[in-house]
């Protein structure tokens, strides 16, 4: 029934498979794929805090005290302890008064997003936002409009027509993921303030990374009281799993009774809050592995450039490497898994055709010598290619 669309997908570069891995003891950047050893540059585990062994201890005593599910949703039995805890961290560390949190990111955006729209509603959104926003917009009944990427121009003019509705809600990563750069969050929060709309923004790929205390980049901007709705998932550099809204007292209130993927949705089980909850701890607490983090960061992106690779506008530890055809990233991928380095092809739809590329994000666990040998294979690749 399927055959034709995926042969089709087959003849243009565009068929997707699963590899099956399994990380090395105590290591969030080395895996086993069929016996073989490899370098991982393609996790979202920021600082290595998936492994984290403090954070690991606490997960089992969790587990010994509350076994392993919730075993309901937060509104009939799988609200605990740590699940109040969490929300109270989250809601601290990001400077609002409350939080809320959903059993994955992807569920947090929709469920944000569907609850506060309806069809008297705007809704306004960066091209390159994140798919899991692009699919709450679509299952909203709000109008929606879509700005060309961080173009402030535009934003401006769709919101000078924003009037005859009853709400106006701007949606953004603060990190885009794919291009690895910033939003322009100051511009955003002025033209917001100017015509009277909300403001949403996505610290996915910013919490942990960016900032003094590593909250984000609404942190390092000095911006998060003035930005409604801050979202993100605590899959990435919290090292862990669900997502969070932190916002007003109201806002997370009528959350928690109008939003479906909330309402409907098992909970987090217990341990995974307690992950998450020592997470923040050890981000707010400790900048070193932050530092690291940054220090390879630079020295890669530097490096990779020197090379001759087009690495975009790349702001953060998502280091694009711009190859432009799927079949050339294809290519490209599998040189470095010929050399033991796992970074797949990220393809179209994903990014905009003629932008295939391999995404590279670094980690603060990636050692020297992990570095240097990416670096050597690259500039191999760069002369064969």
């Amino acid at each position: 029934m399927f055959q034709r669309q995926l042969d089709e997908l087959r003849e243009n570069y565009l068929y997707r498979t699963l590899n099956i891995l399994d990380y090395l003891p105590g290591s969030s950047t080395h895996v086993k794929l069929h016996d073989k050893e490899y370098i991982l540059y393609c996790s979202n585990d920021y600082l290595g805090l998936s492994h984290h062994p403090r954070i690991i201890s606490v997960v089992r005593d969790v587990v010994d005290e509350y076994g392993l599910g919730s075993g309901a949703s937060r509104l009939i039995s799988g609200s605990t302890s740590w699940h109040k805890r969490l929300e109270e961290k989250i809601a601290s560390f990001k400077r609002k008064e409350e939080a809320l949190i959903f059993s994955s990111g992807y569920l947090a955006n929709l469920g944000i997003i569907t609850a506060l729209t309806d069809k008297d509603s705007l809704l306004i959104v960066d091209k390159l936002d994140h798919a899991s926003v692009i699919d709450a917009c679509k299952l909203s009944e709000a109008t929606l409009r879509v700005f060309p990427h961080k173009n402030m121009s535009k934003l401006e003019t769709i919101l000078s027509h924003s009037h005859k509705y009853n709400r106006t809600l701007i949606v953004t990563d603060s990190v885009f993921s794919m291009d690895g750069d910033f939003a322009p969050l100051g511009e955003l929060v002025k033209l917001k303030e100017k015509f009277g709309a909300m403001l949403m923004i996505d610290e996915a790929h910013a919490m942990g990374v960016i900032g003094r205390r590593g909250s984000g980049l609404a942190e390092a901007l000095g911006l998060e009281e003035r930005i409604d709705i801050i979202m993100g998932t605590l899959s990435k550099a919290t090292g862990s799993l669900g997502g969070y809204c932190a916002a007003s007292p109201d806002i997370i209130n009528y959350l928690k009774n109008k939003s479906r993927p909330f309402i409907y949705t098992t909970s987090l089980p217990p341990s995974l809050c307690a992950a998450s909850y020592e997470a923040l701890l050890i981000i707010e607490g400790e900048s070193g592995l932050r530092d690291r983090l940054w220090e390879n960061t630079n020295f890669l992106k530097k490096n990779i450039r020197e090379i001759g690779f087009d690495t975009g506008e790349s702001e953060s530890p998502i280091v694009p490497i711009i190859l432009g055809t799927s079949d050339k990233a294809l290519k490209a991928a599998q040189y470095l898994f010929d050399s033991n380095i796992y970074i797949p092809a990220v393809r179209p739809p994903t990014v905009p055709k003629g932008k295939a590329r391999l995404r590279l994000t670094v980690s603060a666990v990636h050692t020297d010598d992990d570095l240097k040998y990416l670096l050597s294979i690259l500039k191999k690749m760069h002369e064969e290619i």
